[in-house]
């Protein structure tokens, strides 16, 4: 694919003959309708590819800016973040995002307008118009983050880093991701130097990177130090049955992993219904931070959200002065924060 020499700015009609694709299906792409119209992966990338090797800027107003510097960073998040406060699982990366932008010399822009119509969802593009084009580049983070609008800013060169682990196909989208699995599994190891041979796990029904990460490092701590689970969860299932909990009080279980706070929250209810306390009867752990609560502290794997932040910046600075270089993801790791829910067993 080479691009011909023009003395104009190219157009959706150029970029549909490079691309070997007609004019509407381009359009489809570029105003991010390509998954609704059902345009092949392989269309699109031809696509992206051809916007990209032409320079095509849908916004006049961007074009006439590309290539030059306005010194500012933007913070997109894909789902509300305000007004949360200081109880908002995003309030600390933001927090390190605004340190270390600060102390680098740049200002930040914070993106919350959606423009979708779609309940809250918020959008990167408009009329097929990057909204973020007004930032030298931009940090991205959310839990609804729309994967097309990530490879659209992979494939048209955008500079960004996405907080957390996003797998797109046929992009390598550059994130900052908390280490779940390493950590996930030196909770299993916790539990194993403590004497506990069987555990079980309890699973969110939420099928995403961070989960799978997190249940990756628990399998495989479980399989290489010879554990025994034989749980539901373990196996796929989804939250606590009233048939697994009965289950507890007499099985050879003597731990639980909880992927969340409020599942590790039921089951101490219920086993306490049933005659059973944490961690006397049934040690627990959480894959997620926990807050210090009237009955003690989980064990819990704790994210280090203000670290994250700040090198989340840093690494977009690092693809701003050098605008060739496609940023690297990059791991930080999680920490396991002390509590009083795992004991030795007792059986």
């Amino acid at each position: 694919m080479t691009a011909r020499r023009r003395d104009r700015a190219p157009n959706q009609a150029d970029v549909a003959r490079l691309a070997g694709v007609s004019q509407s299906a381009v359009s489809r792409v570029i105003s991010g309708d390509a998954v609704r119209a059902r345009i092949p992966e392989e269309t699109r990338k031809r696509v992206f590819d051809a916007v990209r090797e032409l320079g095509y800027v849908a916004n006049p107003a961007a074009r006439a800016m590309r290539n030059k510097r306005t010194n500012l960073l933007g913070v997109h998040t894909f789902e509300a973040v305000f007004p949360h406060a200081r109880e908002d699982f995003y309030f600390e990366f933001l927090q390190g995002i605004e340190e270390r932008a600060e102390e680098t010399g740049y200002d930040l822009v914070l993106f919350t307008s959606t423009g979708s119509g779609d309940g809250g969802r918020r959008n990167i593009y408009r009329d097929g118009t990057n909204r973020l084009g007004l930032a030298d580049g931009s940090v991205l983070l959310g839990v609804s983050t729309d994967r097309g609008e990530l490879a659209r800013l992979w494939y048209e060169g955008y500079p960004f880093i996405h907080i957390g682990r996003r797998e797109v196909p046929g992009a390598e989208i550059p994130c900052v991701i908390p280490d779940y699995e390493t950590a996930a599994a030196g909770i299993v190891q916790k539990l194993a130097a403590l004497g506990h041979r069987s555990i079980g796990y309890l699973r969110e029904p939420l099928e995403m990177e961070p989960y799978t990460d997190r249940r990756e490092g628990y399998a495989r701590a479980v399989r290489e130090l010879g554990l025994t689970d034989e749980s539901p969860g373990f196996r796929g299932e989804t939250g606590l049955s009233d048939a697994w909990l009965d289950h507890l009080v007499t099985g050879p279980e003597t731990a639980v992993v909880a992927e969340s706070v409020r599942l590790a929250e039921t089951l101490r209810t219920k086993l306490a219904e049933r005659g059973l306390r944490v961690p006397d009867d049934l040690s627990v752990a959480v894959l997620e931070g926990a807050p210090e609560q009237p009955e003690g502290r989980w064990v819990s794997l704790e994210i280090p959200r203000v670290e994250i932040g700040r090198t989340a910046v840093d690494q977009l600075i690092a693809m701003l002065d050098d605008p060739g270089r496609r940023a690297d993801s990059l791991l930080v790791p999680c920490s396991i924060a002390a509590g009083t829910t795992l004991a030795p067993p007792r059986h």
